[in-house]
C-alpha cells in the first residue's frame, strides 16, 4: 500500500495516565452515564490486591457507582466458554457498563462479552471478521496490568475455541474501549519473568507496525517512540522492580504500540504466534518475544530498510550514525537478540530466547518439535498473514519456526523471495 497517496488511521480511546489516575474512574463512568459495573478480571490480578485499589477508588467517589459483581476466573486464554459465562452473568445482574483490569486475555474476554451483552446475543461467532459488528457497544474501561499487549488501545479481541486449536480475531472500531486508564500501581507487583514477555510483545507490536504492508505516518510515529521508551526502560525495571516512573514509561509505550498496531496491523511474527499459543497453549508475550528477530530476518529482502531505521529508536542517535547504512537491518535484529539474551540473564533464566526452552510451570517442554507442522499449518489460516510483507508457504513456516525452536538464524538461502526488493542493500 502506498500511505502517501491513502492511508486510515483512528484512535478515539480516552486515556487517562499517571501514577494516581485511577481516582479518575467514577468521572469516567459518569461521562459514560453508567454506574452498574462489572468487573472483569483474573485470579491474578484479584491475588495481589489490584482489584481492592479499584475498589477503593471507586468507593472514595461521591458519585452513586456500584460494582454490580466481580468475575475474576478469566482463564489465560479468553474462550468462548468463559465468554458466555459472564455474558450470562451480566444479565443477571443487571449491569449496565465493564471495568477491565488485567492483561490481554481479561481485556480480550471483555470485549467478547460486550458483544453479546450489547447485541443480546447468544453465538459469539456470528460476529467473527471485519463489519460484523455495526454499532456502539456498551461502556467498557479497560485498566492493564501489564505494558504489552496494548488491549487497551486496540480494535482487536483474540478469543480461542479450545475445541478446535483455534484462536478467532473479532475486529471492529466499536471494540475499542472508551477509556484507557495507565496507573503505575498496576504493574508494580508484576514479576520479572512476566514483565519482560509483555514487554517484549509491546516492541514486536511497534515493530510489525513500521515494517509491515499497512503502516502510516502516524502509526510510524507511535511505533518509534514505544521502541525508545521500551530501549530506556525494560531492563531498568526488571533490575528496579518498583521503579514507578519506568513502570509508567512501560505502560505508555504498550499503549503507543497498541495505537500502531491496531492502525497498520501487524505480520508473520503474530502469524506464527498466534498458531503456537492456539496449539500449544504458549503465552502470547513469550512466543511474541522469541519470533520477532525471525520475523525481521525473513522479511529482509523486502523491509531492510525499514529494519535498518529501526536502529535509531533500539539504539540511540550516537550508535545509529555510526553504523554505516547496508549494516544497519542486521544491526537491528542483533540488538534484539541481545535484548533477549539481557532478559534471560537478568530473569534467572526463566525468559526463553527461543521456542524448544519455553517450560510450563512444571518444568515441561510446552512446544515439542513434533508440533511444528500442526503450527505451521494453523498459521497459514492466520489473518495476519495478509500484511506480512513476503509470502509465506507451507515450507517457509516450518523453516522459520524452525530455525526459531532451535534458536539459530534463518538459513537466508532458502527464503521464496519475490521480485522487489529493499530500498538498500544489505551487507551480510
Amino acid at each position: 500500500m502506498d500511505t502517501q497517496k491513502y492511508y486510515e488511521f483512528c484512535t478515539r480511546v480516552k486515556t487517562i495516565s499517571g501514577h494516581n489516575s485511577l481516582e479518575e474512574i467514577p468521572q469516567a463512568l459518569m461521562d459514560l452515564n453508567a454506574k452498574s459495573p462489572m468487573i472483569i478480571t483474573d485470579k491474578g490480578v484479584s491475588a495481589v490486591g489490584l482489584i481492592q485499589l479499584v475498589q477503593d477508588a471507586i468507593k472514595k467517589s461521591k458519585n452513586k457507582i456500584e460494582i454490580k459483581v466481580i468475575f475474576d476466573d478469566v482463564p489465560a486464554d479468553s474462550d468462548i466458554t468463559t465468554v458466555n459465562e459472564i455474558a450470562k452473568l451480566y444479565k443477571e445482574k443487571g449491569c449496565d457498563s465493564i471495568i477491565t483490569v488485567g492483561g490481554g486475555s481479561p481485556m480480550d474476554t471483555a470485549k467478547g462479552v460486550n458483544i453479546l451483552v450489547s447485541e443480546d446475543a447468544d453465538d459469539l461467532m456470528q460476529f467473527t471478521g471485519a463489519g460484523a459488528i455495526k454499532r456502539r457497544l456498551n461502556p467498557l474501561i479497560a485498566i492493564p496490568t501489564t505494558s504489552g499487549t496494548g488491549s487497551e488501545m486496540t480494535l482487536v479481541a483474540v478469543i480461542a475455541d479450545h475445541s478446535k486449536n483455534k484462536k478467532m480475531a473479532f475486529t471492529s472500531y466499536f471494540l475499542l474501549p472508551d477509556v484507557a486508564i495507565l496507573d503505575s500501581r498496576m504493574t508494580l507487583t508484576l514479576p520479572d519473568f512476566l514483565t519482560a514477555p509483555t514487554a517484549m510483545d509491546a516492541l514486536t507490536h511497534a515493530c510489525e507496525a513500521y515494517t509491515c504492508l499497512a503502516k502510516n505516518p502516524l502509526s510510524d510515529s507511535a511505533a518509534l517512540f514505544a521502541i525508545e521508551l521500551i530501549r530506556d526502560n525494560l531492563l531498568n525495571v526488571i533490575k528496579k522492580p518498583k521503579d514507578a516512573n519506568g513502570r509508567l514509561a512501560l505502560a505508555n509505550a504498550s499503549a503507543l504500540a497498541g495505537i500502531a498496531f491496531s492502525n497498520s496491523m501487524v505480520g508473520m511474527v503474530h502469524t506464527i504466534g498466534h498458531a503456537i499459543g492456539g496449539v500449544c497453549h504458549v503465552p502470547h508475550g513469550v512466543a511474541m518475544s522469541i519470533l520477532l528477530p525471525y520475523g525481521l530476518e525473513y522479511n529482509l529482502h523486502k523491509t531492510g530498510h525499514l529494519t535498518g531505521e529501526l536502529l535509531l529508536p533500539l539504539a540511540g542517535s550516537e550508535k545509529f550514525a555510526a553504523i554505516p547504512k547496508e549494516l544497519r537491518p542486521l544491526k537491528s535484529i542483533e540488538i534484539i537478540r541481545q535484548l533477549n539474551e539481557d532478559l534471560h540473564k537478568a530473569t534467572g533464566g526463566r525468559h526463553s530466547r527461543f521456542l524448544s526452552e519455553v517450560r510450563n510451570r512444571e518444568g515441561t517442554q510446552m512446544i515439542p518439535k513434533d508440533k511444528i507442522r500442526d503450527i505451521a499449518l494453523t498459521a497459514q489460516n492466520d489473518g495476519s498473514i495478509f500484511y506480512n510483507p513476503e509470502e509465506l508457504d507451507l515450507e517457509d513456516l516450518i523453516m522459520v519456526i524452525e530455525a526459531a525452536w532451535e534458536g539459530v538464524p534463518i538459513d537466508r538461502k532458502k527464503i521464496k523471495m519475490s521480485k522487489e526488493t529493499s530500498k538498500v542493500k544489505i551487507k551480510i
